[in-house]
């Protein structure tokens, strides 16, 4: 297990190495003088020259690539040309936003895909199935932005049963101040036993949250499914329909665990692509989470800010990978010999 995480951490390094790397050499080449986003406009020349000195822009190319990456490895990110704040500061502010409302979307998708593929696969080739798979795929076919907006016209503006746009409702700040810790709303509320915002703030994320998780649903279905029915195929599960087992007994007590690795390994790839969605859907419900940064910073071409963005997301998907590798290594042991 030590060699097998010694080798996943390896090559966890050497992909945030290859994210950083790229990224630096995209934020030199994408057109634009970042002296003029910090400076202004209005700045004359000699501001201009002293902004990119302050900044290292008049220094080789080489010789900022290697700054940046011990800068990184410092902990200091850059400054933001919008806010002039650190970009880690601002990152720390407003990804803890995008994770509360992705990791209730990937909640979603994991408490109703695999049940969902799980009764697929009970009642496969049957009405069932047939009423999952097609569900699944719309689920999956379905622009994430086109279904925000129906969601929100309907459920939101038509109907009134759910917030419209926002974290929560910003007349709780006078009558409730939240004590932040984490920058998770949701958490803060709770660990504070503030009620009223921790209300307030599960009613604003279902609607963003469902937005978010039809395409995880979808796909963690679709791949249980799948899943089951060739683990249900293999010769151990003949034995145990022989011994008397039923056949939701053998999917769930013994197809169930060994057809989970590749769910995991497919939960990964899904978090990553909802983390990008998420970006979308922040806009739309106007969200202040990391897709709002991002957005604003690209606004106004402010390349610290969107590199600190890219290596932030990259990040986060190396985490979850390894994590998910480490997880899907205690499952099934045979993952350590690859």
């Amino acid at each position: 297990m030590a060699r097998h995480l010694s080798r996943r951490l390896a090559q966890a390094v050497l992909v945030v190495a290859g994210v950083v790397v790229l990224t630096f050499v995209v934020m030199r080449l994408v057109p634009g003088d970042p002296a003029v986003t910090y400076a202004g406009p209005r700045a004359s020349a000699a501001q201009l020259a002293e902004v990119r000195r302050r900044l290292g822009f008049d220094r080789p190319l080489t010789v900022q690539l290697w700054e940046y990456l011990s800068a990184l490895v410092r902990g200091d990110w850059g400054t933001s040309l919008r806010t002039h704040q650190t970009v880690l500061k601002d990152i720390s502010t407003a990804f803890p936003a995008s994770i509360e409302l992705v990791g209730t979307a990937m909640l979603a998708a994991v408490l109703a895909g695999i049940p969902l593929g799980l009764l697929a696969a009970r009642h496969a080739r049957g009405p069932v199935d047939g009423s999952v798979r097609v569900s699944s795929m719309l689920a999956v076919s379905v622009p994430v932005f086109l279904l925000a907006l129906v969601m929100q016209n309907v459920f939101a503006t038509k109907l009134g049963w759910l917030p419209v746009a926002g974290e929560y409702d910003a007349t709780l700040d006078t009558t409730s101040p939240l004590h932040v810790y984490t920058n998770i709303t949701a958490v803060d509320a709770l660990l504070t036993g503030n009620w009223p915002i921790l209300g307030s703030t599960l009613r604003h994320l279902v609607l963003p949250s469902l937005a978010i998780a039809a395409y995880p649903i979808g796909v963690v279905a679709q791949m249980t499914r799948a899943a089951l029915i060739e683990e249900s195929a293999q010769n151990h599960a003949r034995l145990e329909r022989a011994l008397g087992f039923t056949r939701w007994q053998v999917l769930t007590r013994f197809s169930l665990r060994p057809a989970f690795g590749p769910v995991l390994a497919l939960l990964a790839l899904v978090f990553a692509f909802s983390l990008v969605n998420a970006f979308l859907v922040e806009s739309v419900f106007d969200w202040p989470g990391l897709g709002r940064y991002a957005a604003d910073a690209i606004r106004s071409s402010d390349t610290p800010a969107i590199a600190g963005v890219t290596i932030a997301v990259a990040l986060t998907y190396v985490v979850v990978n390894l994590l998910v590798d480490l997880a899907q290594a205690a499952i099934d042991p045979r993952v350590r010999m690859t």
